[in-house]
């Protein structure tokens, strides 16, 4: 069986966590900033799971992080 290619979009985009949950940034939050509340600015920081109808489709593009 030959390797299997990293999809590099994905891999740039989605990380696997030491129990094997994919992560992903938040979209929003890249510019007009100025316009959005500091509130709503402040949810959109850090990572969040990516949701388990999702899970399946990006695991397959990133086959070797486990």
């Amino acid at each position: 069986m030959p390797k299997l290619k990293t999809h590099k979009g994905a891999s740039k985009r989605f990380k696997r966590t030491g129990s094997g949950k994919l992560m992903r940034k938040k979209a929003g939050r890249r510019h007009i900033l100025t316009s959005k509340a500091r509130d709503r600015k402040r949810r959109l920081k850090g990572s969040a799971t990516v949701d388990a109808g999702s899970t399946y489709a990006i695991g397959r593009m990133l086959p070797y992080s486990k």
